[in-house]
């Protein structure tokens, strides 16, 4: 039986937790906050409950296993898209159905440009669902993958996935849903491979789904399930290193105290890991990319707005100009978008507002925290505020305004989210966005990364998926 200790209390690290202690190993989890979750969080304020992370469950077969007692509900649409237009389209998990509402919607032709995309999708999923998302990642699985030729055929290594859309897809707004999907790990379109295309294809094949009482119930059973298998989970106890030769020896906690392991789980950002615990330098390379930040509000909004879905995203006019914003480039720094994308999450559930209200979380894309010509220093006196009338101004501006009928608003900005979650500047998805991210297995034997920052990518699915990987790397305990 190994000793093993876990760094960080995100649903990577307690997914992690569940299976090496299934697996007969003695498990201890130290979470530098107060809670679990990490990212996964809520906040309660006046009979309202939030979700302040994710919003949205896919892929709810990953979590099967874990024993959690989930009872995942159904959302029809997936997500509804208002196009500056003025057209609105719902998504919906079953294809034929929503191939209807394009040709309804869009046209037939736009509908038939979207059955090839889907082909193509399909390829792209089932390649990377069998040689990718479930495995280690590591040059000899990169090319073992190159011998399956239609396979890598299928993935597109050196298209972006705006390219992919423009090869498919004619119609300007089926191009900017497609383009959304790159937003999901914290990428440019412009830039994001076109292997994303896989993104939307689960999406919308196996469903959106919506846990009664927020996606925070996700953490209360993964601490639940922890509990039962006797995982020890130690709050408020922060790592502050990684004791290791050639091999771990243990965790440092603040405070000096060193314990003992056997084995080291790190759920922290990757670019933490090797800045900040185990300092290695080579390994930074390539991880403070431009990766996406969001800029949140809470809102309490008196009556009903029938006509929003549970999901719902209000495209710019300009998505170009968006992206130009909060990535920046060269000779121009990132800066808040004007005119951004505005993603409304409200759910019809009672038990997360009181009677005649809703709950709304609202999120734009945004620079990360930082002071560099690609970040914005959201700590600017007046930032945070100002920004939020903008975004409130968007709203109205594309026909849902809700300015006289907020009861409170609170804001979250990528600094917000740095200090909360230690994410590096606030981002969402991990230091490392895009497709290929740091392996699982560390450089140092004993030690092994979970979570968003690390292979296969950010999302609940990945994360949990990542999970298991380490999990199968380690092996169970030997009696």
């Amino acid at each position: 039986m190994s000793e093993i200790v876990v760094i960080g209390a995100g649903v990577g690290g307690l997914a992690a937790a569940i299976r090496l202690a299934e697996a007969g190993h003695r498990v201890t989890v130290h979470e530098r906050s107060g809670e679990v979750g990490g990212k996964l969080a809520t906040y309660q304020r006046d009979g309202f409950r939030f979700d302040t992370g994710p919003s949205l469950l896919t892929l709810p077969q990953v979590f099967t296993d874990l024993g959690l007692g989930l009872r995942p509900e159904p959302l029809d649409p997936v997500v509804r898209h208002f196009f500056p237009d003025g057209t609105v389209l719902d998504s919906a998990a079953d294809h034929q159905v929503f191939l209807n509402r394009i040709a309804a919607t869009l046209g037939s032709d736009a509908a038939r440009d979207w059955a090839r995309f889907w082909r193509r999708a399909e390829r792209i999923w089932h390649a990377s669902w069998e040689s990718v998302l479930q495995r280690p990642i590591s040059a000899g699985s990169l090319a073992r993958l190159s011998w399956r030729l239609p396979d890598l055929a299928a993935i597109a290594p050196g298209r972006s996935l705006r390219a992919l859309g423009r090869r498919y897809l004619r119609d300007p707004r089926l191009r900017t849903l497609l383009d959304r999907y790159a937003t999901y790990t914290g990428a440019d379109p412009r830039r994001a491979p076109a292997a994303l295309a896989a993104i939307p294809y689960a999406e919308l094949t196996y469903g959106g789904w919506y846990l009664s009482g927020g996606l925070g119930t996700l953490a209360e059973a993964l601490r639940a399930r922890c509990d039962q298998l006797g995982v020890r989970l130690e709050l408020d106890s922060v790592v502050t290193g990684i004791d290791a030769g050639r091999r771990v020896r243990g965790v440092r906690l603040a405070g000096g105290r060193t314990v003992p392991a056997d084995v080291v789980v790190s759920n922290v950002d990757a670019a933490t890991l090797y800045r900040d615990l185990l300092p290695t330098p080579g390994r930074l390379a390539g991880l403070a990319d431009r990766s996406l930040a969001g800029f949140v509000l809470l809102l309490g909004v008196r009556g009903e707005t029938p006509e929003l879905a549970h999901h719902n995203v209000f495209f710019p006019r300009d998505y170009d100009a968006e992206f130009d914003a909060v990535f920046g480039g060269p000779g121009r720094r990132a800066r808040p978008a004007g005119d951004p994308t505005v993603f409304v999450t409200r759910a019809a559930d009672p038990t997360v507002h009181p009677a005649g209200h809703e709950a709304w979380f609202v999120l734009v894309n945004a620079a990360r925290q930082g002071t560099d010509w690609s970040a914005v220093d959201w700590r600017r006196p007046g930032l945070a505020a100002a920004y939020r009338d903008r975004v409130l101004e968007v709203l109205a501006e594309r026909g849902c305004d809700v300015r006289e009928r907020v009861v409170f608003a609170e804001t979250r900005t990528p600094a917000d989210l740095a200090v909360a979650t230690a994410a590096p500047g606030g981002v969402i998805y991990g230091t490392a966005g895009g497709l290929l991210r740091p392996a699982n297995r560390a450089p140092v034997d004993g030690l092994f990364l979970v979570g968003g920052s690390t292979h296969p990518g950010g999302g609940l699915p990945m994360v949990t998926l990542s999970a298991k990987i380490v999990a199968e790397q380690i092996g169970p305990a030997r009696r």
